[in-house]
C-alpha cells in the first residue's frame, strides 16, 4: 500500500527506485551524456511541439529552477511583476529581492481565485517587461489561471516566467498555446521520479536573447548551462547520476500512462477524498472550482480535541503520511494525491480519517 500523501517528493514506483541501482559511471562518459540528452528531449516534447522547446537540466530542487529563471531571464533594463498568492509566489518575491531586480508584487489571497482583470490592468499600468506566476500553488492546491494571463502578456510583448513545479506532467501544458516562455519543474513531483533534478523549459525564441543578459549566478546560470550542454551533452558541474537514471525510467512510465490519463487518475483520487470530506463535515480551504485536484488543503476541525499530531500518528500506524498546512492565515492539513497513488489507496486513507473524526 502506497501511503505517502505528501506533496513531494512524491511516491514512486518500485521500477523507478530500482533504476537507481546501476553500475558506477563517470557522468562525463559518452553514454551518460546520451542519457541526459534523451531526458532533455523527452521532457521538451511533454511541454510543447518537438524542436520548439529546450529543456535545461540542473542538479537541485524546484526552487533551484525558479532561481535559475529569475536570475537569468531578466535584463538589467527589465521590470518584473510577480503574482504572490501563496508560499511559492512569496518565494519568487524573495528570490527577486536577493538579486535586487526591478520588480513589483501583485499580492492576493492564497485560497481564493485571482482577480484576472485586476492583474491585466496592473500589467498595463506600468512598463513591465516580464511577468512571473506560480501555476499551481502547492501550499493550498489553488490552480492559478496562468495560461490566460500569460497569453495576455504575449499579446502585449511581456515575457512570461512560470513555476509549474507541481503542475507539469499532470496538467497538460503546451508552452506555445499557453504563452509560457520559461517554465520550471522538478523530478520529484508529477513526473514521479526521485528528488535531485531541476529543469527549466524554454521557448527557443525567448531563450536566444539571454546570451547578452548579465550573469548574476554562476552555478544556476541558464544560458551558460544551455550552451555547454548543446556543445558537449554534459552539464557544467557534476549531475545527480542516480536520480537521472530514475528520471529516465519515470519518463518512460509517464509516456506509457500518458499525462492525460495520469491527471484522470489523480482526479479520481481527489474525488474520493472530497466525497469523504463532505461526509465527515469537514471544509476545504479552496473552493472546489478553483482546485487543481492534485493537493487539497482541509481546514482543521473546530473541536478542541483535534490534534494534527494525533491524526498524523494514527495515519502513520495505518501506513499513511500526511502533511500540515503552510498558511499563517488558516490552520489546515494537506492531502496530496500525486505520485504513484491509486484511487483504492485514497479510499483506504479516507477510512482512517473517518476513524479519527469519530474520536472528536
Amino acid at each position: 500500500m502506497n501511503g505517502y500523501l505528501n506533496p513531494g517528493p512524491t511516491t514512486t514506483s518500485d521500477s523507478v527506485k530500482y533504476a537507481q541501482v546501476c553500475a558506477d559511471i563517470c557522468p562525463r562518459e559518452t553514454e551518460f551524456g546520451e542519457v541526459m540528452e534523451w531526458i532533455s528531449v523527452e521532457l521538451s516534447c511533454m511541454a510543447g511541439k518537438r524542436g520548439g522547446i529546450e529543456t535545461v537540466l540542473f542538479g537541485g530542487s524546484g526552487t533551484a529552477a525558479d532561481e535559475v529563471m529569475l536570475s537569468s531571464c531578466i535584463p538589467d533594463t527589465g521590470k518584473l511583476l510577480i503574482v504572490d498568492n501563496g508560499a511559492y509566489g512569496a518565494r519568487f518575491t524573495k528570490i527577486a529581492s536577493v538579486y535586487k531586480l526591478n520588480f513589483d508584487v501583485f499580492k492576493s489571497s492564497g485560497f481564493t481565485p485571482l482577480d484576472i482583470e485586476a492583474i491585466k490592468a496592473k500589467l498595463l499600468e506600468s512598463a513591465y517587461t516580464h511577468f512571473a506566476i506560480v501555476y499551481h500553488e502547492t501550499t493550498t492546491g489553488l490552480l492559478n489561471p496562468a495560461p490566460e494571463l500569460c497569453r495576455f502578456c504575449h499579446d502585449h510583448g511581456i515575457t512570461t516566467i512560470v513555476d509549474a513545479v507541481s503542475a507539469f506532467a499532470a496538467i497538460p501544458i503546451d508552452m506555445d498555446r499557453d504563452g509560457f516562455d520559461f517554465m520550471a519543474s522538478t523530478s520529484n513531483k508529477n513526473i514521479q521520479g526521485m528528488a535531485g533534478v531541476a529543469f527549466v523549459f524554454c521557448r527557443k525564441e525567448a531563450l536566444e536573447p539571454l546570451a547578452s543578459y548579465p550573469m548574476r549566478n554562476y552555478y544556476l546560470n541558464l544560458w551558460d548551462q544551455y550552451q555547454h550542454f548543446k556543445k558537449t551533452r554534459q552539464t557544467r558541474f557534476t549531475p545527480p547520476v542516480q536520480s537521472l537514471y530514475a528520471l529516465r525510467q519515470a519518463i518512460i512510465e509517464t509516456k506509457c500512462e500518458t499525462i492525460e490519463k495520469r491527471y484522470k487518475r489523480y482526479s479520481s483520487c481527489w474525488e474520493r477524498l472530497v466525497k469523504a470530506v463532505r461526509k465527515l463535515g469537514l471544509t476545504m480551504l479552496v473552493p472546489e472550482e478553483a482546485q487543481s485536484k492534485l493537493i487539497t488543503a482541509i481546514i482543521d476541525p473546530a473541536s478542541p480535541k483535534y490534534s494534527f499530531e494525533d491524526l498524523h500518528e494514527l495515519a502513520r500506524r495505518h501506513g499513511f503520511t500526511i502533511y500540515p498546512g503552510k498558511l499563517a492565515q488558516a490552520n489546515t492539513f494537506r492531502i496530496a494525491n500525486i505520485g504513484d497513488i491509486q484511487p483504492d489507496e485514497m479510499t483506504a486513507f479516507t477510512q482512517v480519517l473517518e476513524i479519527y473524526m469519530r474520536t472528536l
